[in-house]
């Protein structure tokens, strides 16, 4: 059974569920311990080739599939030979293998990896040394991993640690700053900020500019900014969507920022599959009012084929906004 992220983690100290947190703090301070002692006594491994780990400091979602993606894009781009390579969260296979669009399901792969892999070479691994030494055995000259950052099994040359910016509505991205299950931080963190080489703090398209307290948190190490923004606007006409992501409640700002005609939404637990019960209420909901269904391309990918064409994938793109800043990053991989 998968779980939805709690709203009330990202809540500043004196938000709701007081008794909750209080509760769940002293198993707080055994994941941390535990974490800890893993990254201390672990050994690394070389795998052979330049490894980036896009990583997160909290539980739920930040936006770390979207850098994956434009970074594989950009390191393309320019030449540079790039797999991307994913533990295959939500996936029955355990890998190594890379991930073939035209066999492989969701349910085998997982759904990141799997829209990824429309556009990439992407290798699924429950193992992230046996994951990335069969990619630079494939002629990965960059391996660029989604998620890790608190894994030690791997050699990474390049840290990058994802940040939500959003920070509006008392939201604040690592809520009161306490460690999971009391709230969503997988680590302390200074801790976790002292392993990144740099951060990328990721805006919604609407929001004007980093909150500046923010800012000064993170400003022991390089801070990149980026935005996620639509890469094709939402269909015209009332919609209906629908999403199972960490942070579903972003989703449907989004959509809102971006002029959808939003009716009605309904969350769901992240890289949950979509029962066909489920799946005949959501467009039943659409029928009663008129519209049609929407959700983001990450769910789209976990629906049934015969549901796809009754469902409309919104895109969305990470971008920098400054590009030289990136490359002067990424310089470090050399």
């Amino acid at each position: 059974m998968k779980l939805s992220t709690p709203r009330w983690w990202y809540r500043r100290e004196g938000g709701p569920a007081p008794l909750t947190r209080a509760l769940l703090t002293p198993l707080s301070w055994i994941w941390a311990s535990a974490t800890a002692r893993r990254i201390a006594r672990a050994t690394p491994a070389d795998p052979g080739t330049p490894v980036i780990c896009v990583g997160n400091l909290t539980a739920g979602g930040v936006g770390k599939t979207p850098i994956v993606r434009e970074l594989l894009l950009v390191l393309n781009n320019g030449g540079v030979a790039a797999h991307g390579l994913s533990r295959g969260y939500g996936g029955s296979l355990k890998g190594p293998l890379r991930v073939d669009p035209t066999r492989h399901k969701a349910g085998e792969v997982g759904d990141e990896p799997l829209m990824l892999a429309q556009d990439f070479p992407i290798w699924v691994s429950r193992d992230r040394v046996a994951g990335a030494t069969a990619a630079a055995a494939a002629g990965a000259q960059v391996i660029v991993m989604d998620d890790g950052h608190q894994n030690p099994d791997l050699a990474k040359t390049l840290s990058l640690v994802v940040v939500d910016g959003e920070t509006r509505d008392d939201e604040w991205p690592f809520g009161d700053g306490r460690v999971f299950p009391a709230g969503p931080m997988r680590e302390p963190l200074a801790v976790g900020l002292a392993r990144a080489d740099a951060v990328i703090v990721l805006l919604p398209a609407d929001l004007p500019q980093v909150d500046p307290q923010l800012l000064a948190l993170l400003a022991s190490k390089p801070v990149l900014i980026a935005r996620l923004e639509p890469a094709a606007p939402p269909p015209g006409g009332p919609q209906v969507g629908f999403a199972g992501v960490g942070k579903p409640w972003k989703v449907e700002r989004a959509l809102q920022a971006a002029g959808c005609d939003l009716v009605d939404f309904a969350p769901f637990p992240d890289h949950g599959a979509y029962s066909e019960d489920t799946l005949r209420g959501l467009a039943e909901r659409a029928r009663d009012l008129g519209a049609s269904l929407i959700t983001t391309e990450k769910d789209w990918i976990r629906l049934p084929p015969a549901w796809r064409e009754r469902v409309a994938a919104w895109p969305v793109r990470a971008r920098f906004e400054d590009e030289e800043a990136l490359a002067r990053v990424l310089a470090g991989l050399a």
